[in-house]
């Protein structure tokens, strides 16, 4: 089976690293893949290391004609069975041809720009009831979840990153953005002492985010990481992971965490919501409620109990659901299926 893959985009974020692992995933499953990608000489790289190279285009903007063409080439040259669009701009720019369009979708996004698929794939249910409650057809609508590796590294140290080792660590990961609510994180650990936070990401708020922490004095036990690589030893050398969102469709950073044995707190935005059970796979608290979210930390780290057993069911949640093989057998179903169809 023969799948074109075209992702356009940003620089960071989950779906695009889902992206590379899941074209990855496929190719080691069978597919035959060819991958066209906006241009990001990190995202080649990896892909390059699984042995997939990757085709580079613009994916710029309304003035942007090389594109369209450039995929529109790649598309009869390569004469896939299956093309899947991540993202708007590559679904609005994707030709109509003798094979089966897919969108993928790890948000609410309008339809409009999906109006030349055949099958549309949301990673929650939700995302597949919004669909088709916007009139998509049922049987075009696919839920199929994203899954995360299990890979495991040793914890990092600590000393280089000042941060004391006996310590207690919250780890927080995602793009600085407002959506990810990092601001709310602060707060929090500005009413919990003696506790350390490390932030994983890059956004357009880092600079906001910085001065907040200062304004709130809790920039001595604060780190900012940028975007880094090394999730799994992130994940081992902190005590709690949050996910702090106001609005969270999937939350590919819990199943992350899930998959490392580390206990999660949540807000209650309808991804985390919806993946966890409250004080079973993590503690839930509301959006954008740094009082509660405080608590909620502190109440935590003194509770060994409680965090062994979430972080236990937090594991098992992710045997049963998440991993590599569960997921890439769905998406190897679905392609086979529709590919039949076209």
């Amino acid at each position: 089976m023969r799948v074109l893959q075209a992702m356009a985009g940003a620089e960071y974020g989950g779906a695009e690293a889902f992206f590379t692992r899941l074209v990855l995933a496929l190719n080691r499953a069978g597919v035959e893949p060819r991958v066209v990608i906006r241009t990001n000489a990190r995202r080649a790289a990896a892909l390059r290391a699984g042995g997939i190279e990757p085709v580079q285009l613009a994916f710029g903007g309304l003035l942007d004609w090389s594109t369209p063409r450039a995929l529109k080439r790649e598309i009869a040259e390569f004469r896939p069975d299956v093309v899947t669009t991540w993202m708007n701009r590559a679904s609005v720019m994707c030709p109509e041809g003798e094979f089966v369009h897919v969108g993928r979708m790890g948000g609410y996004y309008d339809l409009k720009y999906y109006q030349k698929c055949d099958h549309l794939i949301g990673n929650t249910q939700d995302i597949v009831d919004n669909l088709v409650a916007q009139g998509w057809p049922t049987e075009r609508a696919h839920y199929l979840p994203n899954f995360v590796t299990q890979q495991t590294m040793p914890p990092l140290s600590r000393k280089p990153f000042y941060t004391p080792e006996g310590a207690p660590l919250v780890l927080g990961m995602g793009r600085l953005h407002e959506n990810k609510a990092f601001d709310v994180l602060l707060r929090a650990v500005a009413r919990v002492p003696n506790v350390y936070l490390w932030i994983a990401g890059e956004g357009p708020l880092r600079r906001e985010l910085e001065a907040l922490a200062e304004k709130l004095a809790v920039k001595p036990r604060v780190r900012f990481l940028g975007w880094r690589e090394d999730t799994a030893a992130l994940l081992a050398t902190a005590d709690i992971f949050v996910c702090p969102s106001r609005l969270e469709p999937l939350g590919n950073v819990v199943i992350e965490a899930w998959a490392h044995g580390m206990p999660v707190i949540a807000t209650d935005s309808y991804g985390p919501g919806t993946l966890i059970e409250h004080r079973e796979s993590g503690i839930l608290v509301p959006v954008d409620d740094w009082q509660t979210l405080g608590r909620a930390i502190r109440n935590l780290l003194e509770d060994d109990n409680l965090r062994d057993h979430i972080a236990r069911r937090g594991l098992q949640m992710y045997e049963e659901n998440f991993t590599e093989e569960k997921v890439v057998g769905q998406y190897m179903e679905f392609l086979e299926t529709v590919a039949e169809k076209r």
